[in-house]
């Protein structure tokens, strides 16, 4: 048999002819078409037998499906018990059909930076694919099968499908979900809050809502832990100063967990009350320095006054005398006065303001006319030059007297502003004061100490024996020198006692040692003869040595 068959089209009727050149009315010669639907399919035949022409033929109507294309039918002849027959292969002309998206990875945690690809995929076209479409959330991205992305962003996170069109039409996929894992913080109203304001911090994971199963959120201060739970949102009623920080946090599914990049929460907040610092040069109070230190956030303006009159300030600049200089950072102002005297004395006022309020604090300053300056320097050696020399405001009136006082007693008085000491002994050191006197009247200086350094001197070693009441023996080593000398007592080579320890020190329940300042005393109850001896009192100290003894008889 032979068949006829040219391409279908999808949804249209058409025939596809089976024919014999043979027929036999009576004979058993019978055509037949198998592979077909017969639920959509009608068969027809005729039959040819005259002069011009003998044969037979069979019909096959039908509606043919995408399905069917490619399928192949039969045209069987048979002829009693033998058989012969003509394949037909169906080709059906249909818009692309089963179309979906691939995928890959198709499994994990999508990450940003990572590489992904979704490919168009059709599972018959006739003709072929002649060109592709692919959307994101509606929204046409590409034209090629494969859409490739290279560094997946968190704003790669969507719904995507694609488009795939031959001449017949368009196939559409169903859409495919990319889901990217990727953990943001946000501040909710902002990173930036005001002291006392509620602000929400929110871990958010795109598609978060969608999400198939639950997350999990850890949430992390400075990079200490906070806690974890299913809740995305830190919730802070009202922010405190305390609260500011860097946070982050974790969001952990089945398949692994993302940290998200840390934000700053910053708490703005008004100046604290200021501390204000007073500080006068110990030699002569000729130096002033006033420092204002606040905190506050953002960084407050500072300025400070003298009586009302504003001296300095970290913003504008303010015009500054000669004596005047001013150093500022951030929420720090230091104001220098030279040659300060009673003028600058008074009541001194920090102020501090930003744009959330200010706050305020005053010191009393008082500078006395008269100043007492020591050189080379306050602590000395002993034998060094040393010169006292009282300064006062700048009076050249004649006749000006100037008296000196240690300790309280006087000492001389005399038309000079100096006390001059060639070679300084530490019976020179005490606490000095100079009184100036003119025809305007007089002022005396702060006392102002000076120390004299110097090694210790023949130690003083004295014993005592008390007889009644059982024997009792007192040794006691005592000395002058400054600093404090370490004293060591010994009889022979043993050492008995020490005023800064000694474990090499031989212990006796006999003995007992007091301990004081640059002195050491030693109590032996029932004295024998091996108590006897040369005791030596050994003295030093930074400066020097000396020592002294003493012959102890029971």
């Amino acid at each position: 048999p032979s068949a006829t068959s040219e391409e279908q089209t999808e949804g249209q009727r058409s025939t596809l002819e089976c024919s014999t050149p043979y027929f036999c009315p009576w004979g058993d010669i019978v055509l037949h078409w198998r592979g077909y639907d017969p639920r959509v399919s009608q068969v027809s035949g005729r039959a040819w037998l005259d002069t011009s022409r003998v044969g037979h033929q069979l019909n096959l109507t039908s509606s043919f499906s995408w399905r069917d294309h490619s399928k192949k039918l039969l045209c069987e002849l048979s002829v009693g018990s033998k058989r012969a027959s003509t394949e037909v292969a169906l080709r059906v002309r249909h818009a692309p059909k089963d179309t979906q998206v691939s995928l890959s990875p198709s499994s994990g945690n999508i990450g940003v930076g990572d590489t992904v690809t979704l490919s168009c995929q059709v599972g018959s076209s006739h003709p072929p694919v002649s060109g592709y479409r692919w959307y994101k959330d509606e929204v046409a991205v590409g034209t090629e099968r494969v859409l490739a992305l290279r560094g997946v962003r968190r704003e790669d996170h969507g719904r995507y499908r694609c488009e795939a069109q031959n001449a017949l039409g368009t196939g559409v996929s169903p859409p495919v979900t990319l889901r990217v894992f990727s953990a943001e913080i946000s501040a909710i109203p902002a990173a930036e809050v005001l002291e006392g304001a509620a602000t929400t911090l929110s871990c958010d994971v795109p598609g978060r809502e969608g999400q198939a199963e639950e997350l999990s959120y850890a949430w992390y201060k400075d990079s200490a832990w906070l806690g974890e739970g299913p809740a995305h949102t830190l919730l802070l009623p009202a922010a405190t100063a305390a609260d500011a920080g860097s946070y982050s946090c974790t969001v952990t599914n089945s398949q692994g967990s993302h940290t998200a990049p840390a934000i700053r929460l910053s708490v703005t907040y008004p100046p604290r009350i200021p501390a204000l610092t007073l500080f006068q040069e110990t030699q002569g109070g000729r130096l002033v320095i006033v420092l204002c230190t606040v905190d506050s956030h953002p960084a407050a303006t500072l300025a400070i006054d003298h009586d009302g009159a504003v001296l300095a300030t970290s913003g504008a600049q303010v015009a500054l005398g000669q004596r005047l200089s001013v150093t500022s950072s951030r929420n720090s102002l230091r104001l220098e006065m030279r040659d300060a005297g009673p003028r600058d004395s008074g009541n001194y006022g920090c102020t501090a303001s930003n744009v959330h309020g200010n706050a305020s604090a005053t010191k009393v300053l008082d500078i006395r006319a008269a100043g007492l300056l020591i050189h080379p320097s306050a602590e000395v050696t002993e034998g060094t030059a040393v010169t006292l020399t009282c300064l006062g405001t700048g009076d050249t009136a004649e006749g000006q007297r100037y008296s000196w006082y240690r300790n309280g007693r006087r000492l001389q008085e005399s038309s000079f502003p100096t006390l001059e000491f060639p070679s300084i002994r530490g019976d020179d050191a005490g606490t000095f004061q100079c009184q100036i006197r003119s025809r305007n009247g007089s002022d005396a200086s702060e006392a102002v100490p000076l120390r004299v350094f110097y090694p210790p001197r023949q130690p003083v070693l004295s014993s005592f024996l008390q007889s009644q009441g059982g024997r009792l023996g007192i040794v006691q080593c005592s000395v002058e020198s400054d600093p404090e000398s370490s004293l060591t007592l010994r009889r022979g080579d043993d050492v008995i006692a020490c005023t800064q320890g000694c474990p090499q020190a031989a212990t006796s329940p006999r003995v007992q040692v007091t301990r004081s300042y640059n002195s050491l005393k030693v109590e032996i109850r029932g004295v024998v003869v091996e108590d006897e001896g040369i005791y030596v009192c050994q003295a030093g100290n930074s400066q020097g040595n000396a020592s002294a003894s003493l012959d102890f008889k029971a």
